[in-house]
């Protein structure tokens, strides 16, 4: 078989070709879904976003696509957030605040559970976590838990976490810049690293008015 015969393959990836094999949830944001695999967050995957500090706007990229999950009556569960979401800014940015889930795990080990046990349930939208448990073998268990659930799980991590081998189909850096945030995309299935993407602070409050989400 000679190479131009392989490459005619569909199950071929070609270094240059972004992985177009599972359609993702739209982000909301043009620039970003142009970068991510499947045009949107990966369904049935995690999405890692390392930020330097809570409260930088990060959050904010998930709303649109939290919203919508919301509203065809799946649950959006938040494991281990470091402060109580701001429910009339979730509210305003079209998020069904019947539909939300809130745990707080007494230790470490029962957090993870948690995460996983929501990702795999099939009923969670969307599954939010701050795990304090990152190694490899942990976040292997949460990527096929969100297999099973088919579910988009989100993992919120400090940025030294960027340097340790990962099985989440996205890794995103989130950076605060003057008068915004960038994205820079570390890793994506499928194709290469991407970025930065520069978004204002006006295009991450559309349709949010409060500034006191994390």
């Amino acid at each position: 078989m000679n190479l131009d015969h392989l490459l005619q393959h569909a199950d071929i990836w070609r270094g240059d070709e972004l992985s177009t094999r599972s359609t993702g949830v739209a982000t909301g944001f043009a620039e970003l879904d142009a970068v991510l695999p499947g045009a949107g967050w990966p369904q049935g995957a995690l999405t890692e976003l390392m930020v330097p500090r809570e409260g930088i706007g990060a959050l904010q990229l998930l709303l649109p696509a939290l919203a919508r999950l919301s509203q065809q009556k799946r649950w959006i569960a938040w494991v281990a957030p470091p402060y109580i979401p701001y429910a009339p800014a979730l509210a305003a940015a079209g998020v069904d605040l019947s539909h939300m889930l809130l745990i707080h795990p007494k230790a470490d080990s029962d957090g993870f559970w948690a995460i996983e046990q929501s990702l795999r349930s099939g009923t969670c939208g969307a599954v939010l976590a701050w795990p304090m448990i990152g190694d490899g073998k942990a976040l292997r268990r949460l990527q096929l838990a969100a297999e099973a659930g088919q579910s988009l799980g989100f993992l919120f991590r400090p940025e030294h976490a960027a340097q340790q081998p990962s099985p989440a189909a996205v890794r995103l850096q989130v950076m605060r810049s003057r008068e915004g945030i960038n994205v820079q995309v570390l890793k994506r299935r499928g194709g290469w690293a991407a970025g930065p993407v520069y978004f204002s602070m006006d295009q991450l409050l559309q349709g949010s008015p409060e500034n006191n989400l994390s």
